[in-house]
């Protein structure tokens, strides 16, 4: 296990993802159960292997004993240990709350829907863990055919928005394919650490230049960078509960960690700010869409689609950061792919509690009853939006600071204006709801009115919500933004400044 721990959670993820359908035979409820379990150890082996990394350094696996460029490599650094470990924790706790919704959305579907789940964990965790090119493009059409049929499975509107989603998602695999072709073919070898040796003595080629402007385009598209964020809104907001509250904190950050991955550790800092410098087309592009996602979500009056219009903006953080290529920014961009995963993970599972409650998420039908109906989701939604606006001690704040801090180090100025500007419009589309459940007096019930069943159903309630299952993995994700909050400058030190490329 010692030396086989980078395969093992591909490779749980992969046989249980097959097993479901079999094991699930007679009694589907056991494909929930499967997926928790496989899950769980998905977290138990991404924080042994985390533990491996943080004392012992970097982790390394061949498979069928080959070793690279020409045979498949497996790297676990602090870097690819680190997002394995957010990405499987937070896949947890959104499984957790998929037991108390009971299948509501994907009624007749669970086998196949957990399986699907399971798929495109698989798929992350082999994109984070891969040392190889063309293994990366496999692990990518892995998780993104899965995110598709999460996504497709929704509502009316899902199968065209999981379409546009799919069509969008081609293009971008294809324009990384055809990158990835441009390097082996002035490389010969798709080994990324082989690679990275051999470019800075061919950096003239033309064709180099041809492959990361190919391979930052495709991901692009993963990643929802403005203006190629098209596919996102319509599939976060018909998608079913569970499935928004994984797609939407696991799946753009992936793409964020290839392009992080590629761009500095493959190509080379110097190459990507200074011989083609992708880097300021990335940060302008990612503060424009900072704006833009902002003011879309003030619009919207549908909650789950205004949070689809914030994870723009919040992508454009961790662009922008990825684009100011200094250690600080990097640091606030490393930071962010934490906060943000555990921010929107937190809002979207109220999201779902609301409309399990209510039947609907329309911010415009909130009222103040929805603090006695659910005081505790909305306590967590109430935190988790004020990390979004990054009021101190949240963990929004920090990775905020660490990117404010970068422009300055930059002299960038507007970056600067725009981190402040969207913060103040965070604020804007999170307190009208916060306006409506906490400032607004409860409506007055009418002479005669009963109370509604549910309301009856919880008096008494310690809690005052219904179920245990909804509001504990919600509340979990929220109030852990406290703790990483207080815990930023341990992370920072003991983990990512351990990884910041060489030439930053």
């Amino acid at each position: 296990m010692i030396q086989n721990s980078p395969a093992l959670v591909p490779l749980l993820l992969l046989a249980t993802a097959i097993a479901i359908p079999v094991l699930a035979i007679k009694k589907t409820g056991v494909a929930y159960l499967v997926a928790v379990a496989a899950a769980i150890g998905s977290v138990a082996i991404s924080a042994y292997n985390m533990f491996r990394v943080w004392k012992g350094g970097p982790l390394t696996y061949h498979f069928g004993g080959w070793m690279p460029p020409i045979g498949i490599e497996y790297v676990l650094d602090s870097l690819s240990a680190f997002v394995a470990l957010v990405v499987n924790v937070v896949a947890f706790i959104v499984l957790c709350h998929a037991g108390g919704l009971k299948g509501s959305d994907i009624s007749g579907k669970s086998v196949p829907y957990y399986s699907l789940v399971l798929l495109f964990l698989c798929g992350a965790n082999g994109i984070v863990m891969t040392g190889d090119l063309f293994n990366l493009y496999v692990f990518l059409e892995i998780f993104s055919l899965a995110g598709y049929g999460l996504i497709g499975i929704g509502e009316k509107q899902a199968p065209v928005a999981s379409f546009r989603y799919l069509i969008m998602g081609t293009v971008g695999a294809s324009f990384y394919l055809l990158g990835i072709g441009f390097l082996y073919i002035v490389t010969g070898s798709l080994n990324m650490a082989d690679v990275r040796d051999i470019l800075p003595h061919i950096h003239g080629n033309p064709a180099v230049a041809a492959a990361l402007s190919l391979i930052v385009i495709g991901v692009g598209i993963k990643m929802a960078i403005f203006p190629l964020q098209g596919w996102l809104p319509d599939a976060y907001t018909y998608a079913p509960s569970t499935s928004s509250a994984l797609v939407a904190p696991i799946g753009t950050k992936i793409a964020a960690y290839v392009l992080i991955r590629i761009m500095f550790f493959v190509f080379g800092v110097k190459f990507v700010s200074q011989s083609l410098p992708i880097t300021d087309l990335i940060a302008w592009l990612s503060a424009i869409g900072i704006i833009y996602g902002s003011v879309m979500a003030i619009a919207q009056n549908e909650m789950k689609r205004m949070l689809a219009y914030s994870s723009i903006a919040q992508i454009g953080y961790i662009g922008l950061g990825i684009g100011l290529a200094n250690p600080l920014g990097y640091i606030g961009a490393v930071l962010h792919i934490l906060n943000h995963a555990f921010m929107k993970g937190a809002l979207f599972l109220v999201a779902a509690n609301i409309r399990k409650n209510s039947g609907h998420s329309d911010i415009s039908k909130l009222d103040a009853s929805y603090r006695k109906k659910l005081p505790w989701s909305m306590a967590a939604f109430t935190l988790a939006a004020l990390s979004m606006i990054g009021l101190p001690p949240t963990a929004g704040f920090f990775s905020k600071w660490y990117l404010a801090l970068g422009a300055i180090d930059k002299g960038n100025w507007v970056f600067l204006a725009v981190i402040l500007i969207s913060s103040l419009l965070n604020a804007v589309y999170f307190f009208r709801i916060l306006e409506k459940v906490y400032l607004v007096p409860p409506p007055a019930q009418k002479a005669g009115e009963d109370l509604p069943a549910e309301t009856k159903n919880r008096e008494g309630s310690l809690i005052g919500e219904e179920k245990y299952s909804l509001m504990i993995p919600a509340v979990v994700l929220s109030f852990s933004l406290l703790l990483l909050g207080l815990l930023n400058a341990n992370i920072v030190k003991g983990i990512i400044q351990r990884i910041i490329p060489l030439g930053m």
